[in-house]
Order: structure tokens, then sequence, then C-alpha cells
């Protein structure tokens, strides 16, 4: 009923509706009647279904977040279907999956090609949104500190600014200005990261910034194009010929990727397999 709402809310008509669901418009209206009498009101201000009441809006929101959810666990199950042994779900910041997870991939795989893995990169608050909603069965996150979000620290690694060989940073850096201050030289790019940094040079330029990116990738290839600099976790740099990662002495600051799974749920064998690669 779900599902047919939603159609004729977005089509605009009965017909219209359908005509894409593959029915009369008598059986969608009869059902569009039995749906608004499981509420107890009217979705629809007219006959017409062209105008939704203020109920209707809502019923509308929610149908569409319920049927996404509804192919979203649907397709998982025909993916976990399909799989031999089973399904992986991670969850992880996006600079994890550029510096972290090709290797822990390539070692899982070795031994277990027959799992099917899916891997999504988003920011920390997504994973451990997704983990609590067992939309991932792992997670890593990005830390400033060691003891957070009850996980396991898997690597920490200092941040520094990121920036082009041929750059004003770079060349302020080599003739001695070695400190957060080179940042104003060029136009800056933030990222989630740049608040671990405490300096106040840092905090001043975030607060004028204009540009952000939230995935390390498009980060390095705004840097390599000449967009401006960033700050990075210095394994992001691994691949990076033309750029350069600089540390300054002053206000160092550091972060920590953390693997997390949801307490409350017990891992199937092949998670935690993953889990112990990590």
């Amino acid at each position: 009923m779900l599902r047919v709402f939603q159609t004729v809310a977005e089509k605009g008509s009965l017909s219209l509706a359908a005509a894409k669901l593959g029915r009369t418009p008598s059986a969608i209206s009869m059902m569009l009647s039995q749906l608004e009498d499981d509420i107890g009101d009217r979705l629809f201000e007219t006959d017409r279904k062209n105008k939704l009441t203020p109920l209707g809006a809502l019923v509308l929101e929610e149908s569409r977040r319920a049927n996404e959810a509804f192919v979203r666990s649907t397709e998982a199950i025909r993916r976990h279907a399909m799989s031999t042994a089973g399904l992986i779900r991670i969850a992880a910041v996006p600079s994890a999956t550029v510096t972290l997870l090709p290797n822990v991939v390539a070692s899982f795989r070795k031994h277990r090609p027959d799992v099917r893995l899916e891997i999504s990169d988003v920011d920390t608050a997504s994973v451990i949104r997704r983990v609590q909603l067992d939309e991932a069965d792992i997670g890593i996150i990005s830390s400033e500190t060691d003891t957070s979000h009850d996980g396991e620290i898997i690597l920490t690694d200092e941040l520094g600014i990121v920036c082009h060989k041929e750059s004003a940073i770079s060349a302020a850096w080599t003739e001695g200005q070695q400190s957060w201050d080179v940042l104003s030289l060029e136009p800056f790019i933030s990222n989630p990261l740049c608040s671990i940094v405490k300096a106040p040079e840092v905090q001043t330029i975030l607060l004028e910034c204009n540009l952000e990116a939230k995935n390390t990738t498009a980060l390095l290839a705004f840097v390599r194009n000449g967009i401006g600099a960033t700050i990075l976790p210095k394994s992001a740099m691994i691949t990076e010929p033309d750029l350069m990662f600089l540390c300054p002495a002053n206000d160092k600051a550091k972060r920590h990727l953390i693997k997390i799974h949801a307490p409350d749920r017990q891992m199937s064998p092949v998670a935690r397999q993953f889990w112990d690669q990590l």
C-alpha cells in the first residue's frame, strides 16, 4: 500500500500511477481507500490525487523511507544469496579506503575469495550511524582521541599540510617558514580532519575557508591541480610524487583510525576474519 501511495503521490494521478505499476486505476483507487481507512484520515485533498493533505505529506516521507529500506534489504538478501560464503559490509572514512583497505582487502581475498565485500566511504558520523543501524558489519572511523567509540586502534599517523611541490607553501617551507602560518599563502581546502588540528592559525583559516571536500581522492586531486592546499594524514601521501607532506613542529596533531562494530550484535564468522585481518 505504501508503494502504491508513493507512486500516486509522485505521479499526481491515478492513471499515470496505474500505468507505472501495471494495474488498473480502479485497483489503485481501492488500495488507496484501504490505506486511508487503516490510517484513519484523508491523504489527498481532492479525488484527482494531485494535492496531498498535511498528513499525506508526512505519509509520503515515511513511505519513501520505508520503501527505500525495503529495497536495500531485498537487494542485500539477493547479494548474500549469490555469494558462496557470505557478505561483509564495511563502512570506512575516505582516508582509510585509500590508504589502509587496499592491502587488507588484497590479503583477505587471497584466503577468502568466495566472500563478497561491500565497501562504502563516508564520514565518521555516517560510519557510526551505519554500524548502529545494522547497515554495516564493520566500521572504520577517524578520531583525535585513542579511547573513543569503544573500538580498537588500527593506525595512528600525524596530520600535516599537503601542498604541491611547486607551490608558494613549498617555497616558504624551504626558506625556513615551517609552521601552520604557511597555509595563508594559498587557498585552503578544508575537510573533516582539519578540526583535529588545534593550532590557532588553522582554526582562523577554517572560519574563512569557502571550499570543502570530504573525499581523500578528491582532496589530493584538487591539490595536484593547483587549486590549493589541505591537511591530511601522512599515510595519504604514499603514491603522490608531485605533492609534499609538511609537518609543522608547533601544535602537532595525530589522528587514529579505529575499527568499530555493534557490541550488541554478533559478527558472522567471515566478518570476524576480516576484523582480525584489520
